[in-house]
């Protein structure tokens, strides 16, 4: 299996410097990230970790999800999902992700809504990403069926 790689540059300290992240494995972009912003509720086009992670998260929930449909003999039609990763203070000091909400609603012929369901939360247990992660306190499932 690959490796994927991204890194950042960055200048200056922790309340005054900023750095740019970039995808470099697939090389799809750069993108700002600072610390001020990454804790301010507006980004104001500055990305941030719990950003990034939470795109990871989504995706690779989805991917996750649409393997345990179909191998619940399911078909996706449509599935949509956010990732929603919260920075807050760690009780030890600094900072640390205290929670993630997985939402998803989806559409899949083949299957009914107890077996979506189940699907959802197998999805959830198995992504790599969710495993990765399993150091945060709660991960929360949201699953909606869409008949």
């Amino acid at each position: 299996m690959p490796t994927r790689s991204a890194r950042t540059a960055w200048s200056g300290g922790l309340q005054d410097g900023s750095g740019q992240v970039e995808l470099v494995s697939s090389g799809v972009g750069k993108y700002d990230v600072s610390f001020p912003k990454r804790t301010a509720d507006e980004a104001d086009g500055t990305t941030s970790p719990e950003e990034l992670i939470a795109a990871a998260h989504s995706s690779c929930y989805a991917m996750a999800l649409s393997a345990q449909i179909g191998n619940a003999g399911g078909t996706v039609q449509g599935l949509d999902i956010t990732a929603d990763v919260t920075l807050g203070p760690d009780p030890a000091g600094g900072f640390r992700i205290s929670q993630i909400k997985l939402t998803v609603a989806g559409k899949a012929s083949g299957i009914d809504e107890a077996g979506f369901l189940a699907a959802a939360e197998a999805a959830k247990a198995g992504c790599p990403v969710s495993k990765a992660l399993a150091g945060v306190e709660t991960i929360e499932l949201d699953a909606t069926f869409e008949a």
